[in-house]
């Protein structure tokens, strides 16, 4: 599995120009699956996403995570994270789960993500999504459950 995690003062998503869901103060999160995908690779992200220390102290360092602060978070499934660029210049998605897949590992992931303490909006999984965000920093973090080190 594949996150990019954006601090947020705000973020929306709309679909066919109504907005279905927002937050405020929190993370925007684009979650891709990838092949292979299991409950370990969907337990290391949500543990890292609600433990994640990037929100600022009254020091002005990165040291509350989301749960520190109150913060939302508003998933986004994104395959194209799952991107393989490295022949040519088009993208192939090979490597991105099924869609069946795909779903249900996502609904794990907010459900779990909620589970944590973290309250979750989210997008709608397969449609054509329109994502709106005042990044907070900008910080921007990309996890992948399969790095290791």
């Amino acid at each position: 599995m594949k996150a990019v995690i954006q601090r947020v003062s705000s973020a929306s998503v709309s679909v066919d120009n109504t907005q279905i869901s927002s937050i405020n103060n929190g993370f925007l999160i684009l979650l891709g699956v990838q092949q292979g995908d299991d409950e370990k690779d969907l337990e290391c992200l949500v543990n890292k996403t609600a433990g994640m220390r990037i929100f600022k102290d009254d020091k002005q360092h990165m040291n509350l995570s989301i749960k520190d602060v109150n913060g939302e978070a508003l998933v986004v499934s994104q395959f194209t994270l799952c991107a393989d660029t490295h022949k040519g210049r088009r993208p192939s998605f090979i490597h991105a789960a099924p869609p069946e897949i795909a779903e249900q590992m996502y609904q794990q992931f907010c459900e779990q993500l909620k589970v944590a303490g973290v309250p979750v909006q989210t997008g709608k999984f397969g449609a054509m999504m329109d994502v709106s965000l005042i990044n907070d920093g900008p910080v921007t973090i990309i996890l992948d459950s399969r790095d290791k080190n």
